[in-house]
């Protein structure tokens, strides 16, 4: 079954029918909700024990979500987060990429602002490129989403659960 992955007026996928697609049936995996609204996100699709909603801390996501991959090799882990959290902790992808834990997947949800301090503009906004960075640290499976024709198949990379791939939704 094939969710509606819902776009706003913009055009720009919507954060958070992207989630509710990621995580449809998604058994028993871990996911990480970064600082603010990706851990809003993930608990608006389904609160449950496995969801592990970040809050008070800013950048380690990306990192936690590494030390429960190598802690629990036989378990699927997601961490979902946002452009800003990621460009804090933008070191965590040379980390990740030499650990190259295969049941691990990184989502950036990029809507080019730091939404929990007043939506300044980040980094992303004036071109840097956060695919391109992880794909320099190592990281082979890197994909910028933009159509939600490209979340289903995102989806299924995720839950086969075959590396880290990252940044896959420009969402607002």
């Amino acid at each position: 079954m094939a969710d509606t992955i819902e776009t706003g007026e913009t055009g720009k996928l919507r954060r958070r029918s992207v989630v509710r697609t990621l995580l449809r049936d998604r058994g028993g995996m871990l996911v990480i909700g970064g600082l603010g609204a990706p851990a809003w996100d993930i608990t608006a699709a389904g609160d449950c024990p496995e969801n592990l909603p970040l809050w008070g801390g800013m950048g380690g996501a990306a990192m936690m979500g590494l030390g429960l991959a190598l802690a629990q090799p036989e378990r699927r882990v997601l961490v979902i987060t946002g452009d800003g959290e990621m460009l804090m902790g933008v070191g965590s992808l040379a980390s990740i990429a030499v650990q190259r834990p295969k049941n691990l997947s990184i989502v950036v949800l990029d809507n080019e602002h730091y939404g929990e301090t007043g939506m300044q503009e980040t980094h992303t906004k004036h071109g840097v490129d956060l695919a391109g960075m992880a794909k320099a640290a190592g990281i082979p499976d890197t994909r910028l989403i933009r159509a939600a024709a490209e979340v289903q198949a995102l989806r299924e990379a995720i839950h086969a659960g075959n590396g880290p791939p990252l940044r896959p939704d420009q969402g607002g």
